[in-house]
């Protein structure tokens, strides 16, 4: 009975019957995989600007494509895809590639807002800012879920197929040259697959936020433990778990007062991944002060 009036406090009524939060759960999952494997290499590479760049640049593409009355996603994915060939070509060197990806940043936000003025000004799809910018995985059209589980699909087989030299050219780039791997290569192919999952978690969280998504759980995994494939692992789970929790709290702030308004699941995916960071860098740093023979944890 306890178990019962618990379960119900936690999940309001109609939450595994509505197809709306079926499909939401399903296609969050697919997204938070692929973010969370792809994520890994973002965040050790140390280009969590790049995937901040990439969706935010990916809006102006979604934003082109709903003025010309085209899906959405494709337009993420155009604009991402786009925004990132011009931020790598011929730049080889972070530095240049930094300033490049900048300068192609502030560019595609300027035509996105020209976009979104134009669709709001001249349509009647007032809604378009929200979907464009803060996304809603409720209101994603169902009809898109194989294409998504598909591109999340083709996302982690690129992925494994480059894993092995992609770990070398990400951690050891001299052993990469030194075994003759095509570095060139590997990179166009790791901004492929982080192109195509920033892009797929745009369109569900938004594009200011989708950031989350593939940095945050890959964070907390490179946190809590140094193998590789274990981080992988961690990650998808956290993100998978961090996405479902944030569905089922929207879904559930329908029911908060003012009760039929509701809160975005965006901000509940985000704000659990950045609890579950700031909670693992407080236990990581506890666990290093009270280390046998650290001097810090002797009085």
């Amino acid at each position: 009975m306890r178990e019962a009036l618990i379960l119900h406090a936690l999940v309001a009524p109609g939450f595994f019957q509505s197809a709306a939060v079926r499909t939401a759960l399903l296609m969050g999952a697919i997204v938070a995989v692929a973010n969370g494997l792809v994520g890994i290499f973002v965040v050790i590479r140390g280009q969590a600007f790049l995937g901040h760049a990439l969706s935010d640049v990916g809006a102006a593409g979604g934003a082109g494509a709903a003025l010309v009355g085209v899906q959405v996603l494709w337009g993420f994915l155009a604009g991402g895809f786009v925004s990132g060939a011009l931020a790598d070509a011929g730049l080889s060197e972070s530095r240049g590639r930094d300033v490049a990806t900048g300068i192609v940043l502030a560019t595609a936000l300027g035509f996105g807002a020209l976009f979104l003025y134009l669709i709001t000004t001249t349509t009647s799809n007032a809604n378009i800012t929200q979907t464009v910018l803060f996304g809603s995985i409720f209101t994603i059209n169902p009809a898109l879920l194989p294409s998504m589980g598909l591109l999340s699909l083709g996302t982690v087989a690129l992925l494994t197929f480059i894993y092995r030299p992609l770990l070398y050219v990400s951690v050891i780039p001299e052993v990469a040259r030194a075994r003759g791997i095509p570095l060139r290569l590997i990179n166009l192919l790791y901004l492929v697959v982080v192109v195509a999952a920033v892009e797929q978690a745009a369109l569900m969280v938004g594009a200011l936020l989708s950031t989350a998504l593939i940095v945050g759980p890959a964070a907390i995994a490179v946190r809590l433990t140094s193998r590789p494939g274990l981080r992988l692992g961690v990650a998808a789970v956290v993100g998978v778990a961090a996405t479902s929790l944030g569905i089922l709290l929207a879904y559930d702030s329908f029911y908060w007062p003012p009760a039929g308004r509701g809160w975005p699941d965006s901000f509940f995916i985000s704000t659990l991944i950045l609890l579950g960071y700031l909670a693992v860098t407080l236990r990581t740093r506890h666990d290093r002060r009270t280390l046998p023979g650290d001097r810090s944890s002797t009085p």
